[in-house]
């Protein structure tokens, strides 16, 4: 396996940069996720690490070699599809086995390999099949077949679990983490879902407009976001934000903000903030609890049960709407007026600007992180 570095990579097309500098270290084993927004670059990323796009400046480098004019199957990389691009004329043996053979390699090589490669992908039944006669799963384990069979020094994905259904993506999610723990593969996955992102990184890089907005741990980047497109992007249901002005600043690490109808202590380390300056404040859903004596009302508007849990989208007496998750046993119904507190100590303040800043408490998991 292999690293990947990014030296300030840039992409323009005509007159327009799409890829706008960006620079990360991927490391050996290290399975990262590229997400955001369609548009936002992350496709085009992949491809120009894969050869497939031109650099139009900074560099790349694999194993600290700089690889920006190495054709792209000199670059020992193995790139998985949106689409599974199987060849529909053969067999599900011969679609793993042809890269082989223009490689040469011998014909006894190539039978343990794909056998070995089968039996991990659980395709052993099937390699007399065509494409046509398997399911959309099917088709996506031979496609990663075909590519761990290469032995690449590093794992590309585009997108792959984006056309099958959302019970298939569950599956294949779990299926594609075992693989990586297994091969111990250098990964580098391409994904607009965030569940995806958060449930197969070791880290994720969030891309928006070609810039890079974050870079980090699935749970670095939920309950630390850098600034309010992460907070938005991040979090299924996402941060609840609302926009507020600062009130006081209280000496004991915290800052007071307010708005029409509530007011809330948000504990930071952030000094010499202005009273009446506006902010945005931040709130997972799992943060607000339905409390008799809370000081936030609400009117519920929809009540949403997913089993395990139930999300209340309430209204506030400002119209503002936020989002709470509560057990699933919840019977609260639409039009019932609530009660809310919000956990304060988990609560996120943006600056004008969009800008995180600094807590002085933190989420137990990250302690020391």
């Amino acid at each position: 396996m292999a690293t990947v570095e990014l030296r300030n990579l840039r992409k323009t097309y005509l007159h327009e940069e799409i890829i706008k500098g960006v620079s990360l270290v991927i490391a050996e084993r290290e399975f990262i996720v590229f997400v955001g927004p369609s548009g936002c670059g992350k496709s085009t990323l992949l491809r120009m690490i894969a050869g497939l796009e031109d650099i139009s400046a900074g560099d790349l480098l694999i194993d600290g070699q700089r690889v920006n004019d190495t054709e792209p199957a000199r670059r020992g990389l193995a790139m998985v599809f949106q689409s599974y691009a199987l060849y529909p004329h053969m067999n599900v043996y011969r679609n793993m086995e042809f890269s082989l053979r223009l490689a040469g390699m011998p014909e006894a090589e190539r039978r343990q390999r794909i056998g070995d490669v089968a039996r991990i992908l659980q395709l052993d039944p099937y390699l007399d099949h065509k494409p046509g006669q398997l399911s959309g799963g099917q088709r996506q384990r031979v496609a990663i077949g075909r590519a761990i069979v290469r032995n690449p020094r590093v794992f590309l994905f585009d997108e792959p679990l984006s056309n099958l259904d959302a019970a298939l993506r569950g599956q294949m999610r779990v299926e594609l983490a075992s693989l990586h723990r297994r091969l111990g593969a250098t990964t580098i996955y391409v994904t607009h879902d965030q569940v995806e992102a958060m449930t197969m990184a070791d880290r994720i890089v969030v891309l928006n407009k070609g810039v890079v907005e974050q870079i980090g741990t699935p749970l670095e980047l939920y309950h630390r976001p850098r600034n309010l497109f992460v907070a938005r992007f991040m979090g299924s249901p996402p941060m609840n934000l609302l926009p507020v002005t600062i009130n006081a600043q209280i000496p004991e690490g915290s800052v007071q903000v307010r708005t029409e109808t509530l007011s809330v202590s948000i504990p930071t380390q952030q000094t010499g903030l202005e009273a009446g300056a506006p902010a945005t404040l931040g709130i997972r859903p799992e943060h607000i609890r339905i409390d008799p004596q809370g000081a936030v009302q609400g009117v519920i508007e929809i009540s949403e049960r997913l089993g395990a849990v139930t999300l209340l989208h309430v209204r506030l007496p400002d119209g503002q709407m936020i989002v709470v998750q509560t057990g699933g046993d919840n019977a609260d119904r639409a039009d019932t007026p609530i009660r809310m507190t919000f956990e304060e100590e988990h609560c996120h303040l943006f600056d004008a600007d969009g800008m995180a800043l600094a807590r002085s408490t933190d989420h137990p998991l990250l302690a020391g992180a």
